[in-house]
């Protein structure tokens, strides 16, 4: 039996995510602010919700201390952590960006997923796959986004150092989706382009179709996570893997 641990399930890839492990019949926990209503009502005995600000570190680590997650994963052969929740913002160059955004940002993009990376791992003697969803500003400076791509370059070095300690039964990843169609990328279209000055590519590239449909992301991310190659490179891009 597999159970699935998803971040940010409520909506975008993380709502596409928590449909195709429910569709594979994956026992899914969801950790989301929001509850996924629709999902809940198909799969009543698949799914499982916990309302929870994950940008609030300290409701977190309550959560965490109160032992529904070690509960969650007893009994499963094969355990997944997909942490997907995350914000871009804030946007702008770095004198503009306020201390209650950075902590706020910082505690869901960084702090969550380390968190719970770390509970995820204590919890089980199962096999254990953890996935974070990175980005490819991981890897390149992008104007206005130094808060965005510190994030996700800090998600990539920390699967890296985790890979690297060799723990018996757990692999890890931090993976490239691509650019995906999702309320995000209509974030980023809603940006203030004098705060980010690469706003008019993200534009043409919705204009032109080159955003992939969240469905897609998510089939293909979860055959990944699934397949025996999973973990064998800490740092991918979904879109370079056969």
């Amino acid at each position: 039996m597999i159970k699935a641990v998803l971040t940010g399930h409520s909506r975008g890839l993380g709502a596409a995510l928590a449909e195709a492990l429910l569709a594979r019949g994956i026992a899914t926990l969801g950790l989301a602010r929001r509850n996924h209503a629709v999902l809940a009502a198909h799969y009543p005995q698949l799914l499982h919700e916990v309302s929870i600000d994950l940008a609030d570190s300290a409701a977190l680590q309550s959560w965490l201390a109160g032992g529904e997650l070690h509960a969650w994963l007893a009994g499963a052969a094969r355990v997944l952590l997909i942490n997907n929740a995350g914000v871009v913002g804030p946007v702008g160059a770095l004198e503009v960006q306020t201390s209650a955004q950075l902590v706020r940002a910082v505690a869901l993009n960084v702090t969550a997923p380390l968190l719970l990376a770390a509970a995820f791992a204590a919890s089980s003697t199962a096999e254990r796959r953890i996935v974070h969803i990175s980005s490819g500003a991981a890897h390149q400076p992008i104007a206005g986004w130094s808060f965005y791509c510190a994030s996700k370059a800090a998600l990539d070095q920390h699967a890296r150092t985790v890979a690297a300690d060799a723990t018996p039964g757990l692999r890890i990843c931090s993976l490239a989706p691509g650019v995906i169609d999702t309320d995000m990328q209509a974030e980023v279209r809603a940006s203030d382009p004098a705060r980010f000055p690469q706003h008019a590519r993200f534009v043409a590239m919705h204009a032109e179709g080159a955003l992939v449909a969240p469905a897609a992301v998510a089939e293909r991310l979860l055959d990944y996570l699934l397949s025996d190659a999973f973990g064998a490179q800490p740092v991918a891009d979904l879109r370079d893997l056969a």
